[in-house]
């Protein structure tokens, strides 16, 4: 690809190495770059530095959900300057549930290159291992943080998947899992099918797939064993 390029790095999804997530072949693009944009200063500078980086060396912005319009347009001086640069997220892809998705569709405004690089998404690896309609499905992003407007988008996400016969995706925060899963069991027709998936790629990664009936009495222990691990929640009906 002629002219500055926007690379779309992946990061692992927990503390894995790097060389789990890139091939080699991306490693050594990604060492080449001088600019980046990344989510969270501290975490983007380990994860470069144990793809051999010097990240001393290194130029980086900050793109997040405080991040203003101007300071945005602000972040793809690089590449207006002829310089290539990456764009990192916090954990797997970026632009996807991320802020990083902004800048993309700049780059694209401005006329430039963007390239994905391989890596891993926790949604479609959730998708993957669900046996849930992987033909059709979509995803939803957070759901609603209030219990009534949660429960109630609960309720037409089944209604849809009925319909449709479409897979609903959904992640939560962390610390809010439990109630979502709680809410997802009162709420779902009890022959629906629901996927919970833990903590993807690390050593104690959990998924299963049973009917909302199947889930009662053998909830996954979230207060304990996976409190606070990110959780992909996939619901056929």
């Amino acid at each position: 690809m002629k002219g500055p390029v926007l690379y779309l790095v992946p990061s692992p999804l927990g503390d894995t190495r790097p060389s789990g997530v890139l091939p080699s072949a991306h490693i050594e693009m990604v060492r080449t770059l001088q600019y980046f944009v990344v989510e969270e200063l501290r975490t983007a500078r380990r994860y470069l530095s144990a793809l051999g980086m010097d990240v001393r060396l290194l130029e980086f912005g900050v793109l997040n959900e405080h991040t203003s319009p101007g300071e945005l347009n602000d972040l793809l001086e690089p590449l207006r300057n002829g310089h290539s640069m990456g764009l990192l997220s916090e954990a797997g892809l970026p632009a996807v549930a991320d802020p990083g998705a902004a800048l993309v569709a700049l780059a694209h405004r401005g006329g430039f290159g963007v390239v994905p690089l391989t890596g891993p998404s926790s949604l479609m690896m959730a998708l993957m291992a669900s046996g849930l309609n992987g033909q059709k499905f979509a995803f939803q992003g957070y759901l609603p943080v209030k219990p009534g407007l949660r429960d109630k988008k609960i309720r037409a996400l089944e209604k849809l998947s009925a319909q449709e016969q479409q897979t609903q995706i959904f992640i939560e925060t962390p610390y809010r899992n439990e109630s979502l899963f709680r809410a997802l069991l009162a709420c779902c027709s009890a022959s629906s099918r629901l996927t919970v998936a833990i903590n993807l790629t690390m050593p104690d990664a959990f998924i299963c797939t049973r009917t909302v009936e199947e889930w009662k009495g053998r909830e996954p222990d979230f207060s304990i064993v996976y409190r606070k691990k990110p959780c992909v929640f996939l619901l056929l009906a």
